[in-house]
């Protein structure tokens, strides 16, 4: 066995299984396994013997939105296997479902011992990063009992209660202890020559905070038609383009990841709603920034993840000072998290806003989304909220004080908070870090276009000539300023960022295109920027990395200082066609739909900075979310740039 995982995805809930279907619980590369609800794990082992030992993988767990694999116990070319086990999982919401068949491959009658070790740990995810932190949990109790057809495990902490039910159908013949607080569930099949048997599994996650039981699908094959359905609900109506078929898998393959990466929300009246996740492994969960863009690309195709995002981000924005200033009133939430750590307060990010982007994309979104519809309710019904988020930017954000939205190292939290938010992402040339106050680049066209959207809605949907003069004022102010300050003559390129005393932070970075999405260059700047991104320094073949190659920051296995990231790709995309750079951005989104291609029509969160005239594949990112909202939705936003060419 290797120590592979695979995903399964639908809504809140994911399961990480090895290529035999185990769980073993134990920390490996750069993800876990286990059965995770609302940041919790519900599984922590789910590991098979028969007769005793552990079989092997004569068929492993392909991708897809089921695992199946067969297994035989292990032997030699001398000894056929006796018997062969056909497994098939799948996930719902809260739920996991496994159909195991064993069947004989002997003429004579024979007995197998079946047994499954489960157990649930309930480790928040934060426990199981790779920074190894260890968080304490005073007064915690874990507890185990034994079911007529399984066995259900508990944890409760304080008003903090979780648990898990495992059963089977037919029930167990036993159920054993183990030593290590994991149970045994044990059955002894009978088998007639080449019979089979079946074992039927269920688990059921009940996480604390969960509003109702889940609905535990009979089998696999039930959550299978679930899933389908789903996705197809989801598809139907795309108009995918028939002249390049690459393009057109891609957005099909998106469309599909979106339907099954949508977890609950709450609006701002109590109602329930569904919104794009992050992403799988660690970031099931809402985003801010995150969602927005996911909504923004797949806003002419699907515009109701935008009346789903707006308001629950409305729903959870700030209305007061928080600790160390990094709630505001109007700011827009970055990170929402459900779990025991946040929840005791062990971790910032029960509701946490160190985002500087965050703030002006919800305006962007709010403002692009009445435009697409055609509809003006979603834009009244949010007016104070639009007009909270815009008072922060003026006021806590700095653009009235500072001239620009500015962020401040959160020491409890991220000290990046722009979408490049890894320690060191803003950066010189030649490596080295601001101090002090940050001023980044793509965040001034974000808040130039939210200014602008939002002047817009305020003449036409809420009848405030005065504000809306107010906005589009400071927008002309705010794209006078960058050019003057930003610009940088001597490369023809935009600075990366200016610190806390006005000095240009020099690295040519990507975000520069993110200038061209929001409109904020002039066309002559913009023009140069354009044609810039795809010099080869920048441009990989496989789309434009994060910072060009040759300067010293450069390194092409760099999460943010030299990757290639699809979602900064389709924005770039978006920004040369809308600057007529036609060409150039039929160049950027073939090379994205290449590297889709290659990997199954699915484009992960980020690829290494590797070219492609040395490397005929793609390179991945070795800690690279498999499937992420933002990747996902980005064919989509080819699709708007450049069409079917």
């Amino acid at each position: 066995m290797t120590d592979r995982h695979h995903l399964l995805v639908h809504g809140g809930t994911f399961a990480a299984v090895g290529d035999g279907g185990d769980i073993s619980g134990v920390r490996s590369g750069s993800s876990p396994d286990g059965l995770f609800v609302r940041d919790a794990r519900h599984l922590s082992r789910w590991q098979l013997t028969v007769d005793g030992a552990v079989p092997e993988a004569l068929t492993p767990v392909a991708d897809g939105d089921t695992a199946r694999c067969v297994l035989v116990p292990r032997g030699g070319r001398n000894e056929p296997p006796a018997y062969t086990l056909f497994r098939e999982q799948a996930v719902t919401d809260g739920a996991f479902v496994e159909a195991l068949r064993v069947t004989s491959n002997r003429p004579s009658p024979t007995t197998v011992r079946i047994a499954l070790t489960v157990d649930a740990d309930f480790t928040d995810q934060f426990e199981l990063r790779s920074d190894h932190r260890t968080y304490a949990k005073i007064g915690a109790v874990r507890g185990r009992q034994v079911l007529d057809d399984g066995v259900e495990f508990s944890y409760q902490r304080g008003e903090w209660r979780s648990c898990t039910t495992v059963t089977s159908e037919p029930p167990p013949d036993g159920v054993e202890e183990t030593g290590t607080g994991a149970r045994r569930l044990v059955w002894t099949l009978d088998l007639e020559p080449h019979a089979s048997a079946e074992l039927a599994l269920r688990v059921a996650a009940r996480p604390h905070g969960a509003l109702k039981d889940p609905e535990v699908p009979a089998s696999p094959s039930a959550a299978n038609e679930r899933i389908l359905a789903l996705e197809g609900e989801f598809a139907d109506g795309v108009p995918f383009p028939t002249g390049w078929p690459e393009l057109a898998a891609a957005c099909a393959r998106g469309l599909s990841d979106l339907a099954v990466l949508q977890v609950p929300a709450t609006g701002p009246d109590g109602e329930e709603l569904r919104v794009p996740a992050a992403g799988v492994p660690w970031f099931l969960t809402l985003l801010g920034r995150d969602a927005l863009l996911t909504s923004l690309f797949a806003l002419p195709y699907r515009p109701e993840l935008a009346a789903a995002t707006l308001p629950a981000l409305a729903a959870t924005q700030a209305v007061e000072v928080g600790a160390g200033a990094v709630a505001q009133p109007g700011k827009i939430v970055h990170e929402v998290r459900h779990g025991e750590l946040a929840h005791f307060g062990q971790v910032p990010y029960g509701r946490y806003y160190g985002s500087v982007d965050a703030t002006p994309l919800f305006l962007v979104l709010l403002g692009a989304y009445t435009e697409q519809t055609g509809d003006p309710a979603l834009a009244r019904r949010l007016e104070a909220n639009a007009r909270a988020a815009i008072g922060w930017m003026l006021d806590h954000g700095g653009l009235t004080s500072v001239g620009y939205l500015v962020y401040r190292a959160d020491g409890g939290g991220l000290a990046n908070q722009n979408w490049k938010d890894s320690p060191g992402a803003i950066c010189s040339a030649d490596g080295s870090r601001p101090s002090g106050p940050v001023m980044a680049a793509g965040a001034q066209g974000y808040a130039y276009d939210a200014l602008r959207r939002t002047a817009h809605l305020a003449r036409t949907v809420w009848g405030d000539e005065v504000y809306a003069a107010l906005l589009e004022q400071a927008a002309g102010d705010l794209r006078d300023r960058f050019q003057r300050d930003f610009w940088m003559s001597e490369h023809a390129f935009p600075a990366l960022a200016l610190d806390g005393d006005g000095r240009q932070v020099d690295a040519l970075a990507s975000d520069a295109g993110h200038l061209l999405w929001s409109g904020l260059l002039d066309k002559e700047y913009g023009e140069l920027v354009g044609r810039r991104l795809l010099e080869p320094d920048f441009f990989s073949g496989w789309g434009v990395r994060t910072l060009a190659a040759g300067q010293p920051a450069y390194h092409p296995l760099s999460y943010h200082r030299g990757s290639v990231w699809p979602h900064d790709n389709a924005l770039i995309t978006l920004g040369l066609a809308r600057y007529g750079l036609h060409d150039e951005a039929r160049t950027v989104a073939h090379a994205l739909v290449d590297a889709a291609t290659v990997a199954g029509h699915r484009l992960p969160e980020v690829l290494a900075g590797y070219g492609r005239e040395t490397h005929g594949e793609p390179v991945p990112y070795p800690h690279a979310c498999v499937r992420e909202s933002r990747s996902a939705a980005a064919p989509l936003a080819l699709l708007t740039a450049v069409g079917g060419a």
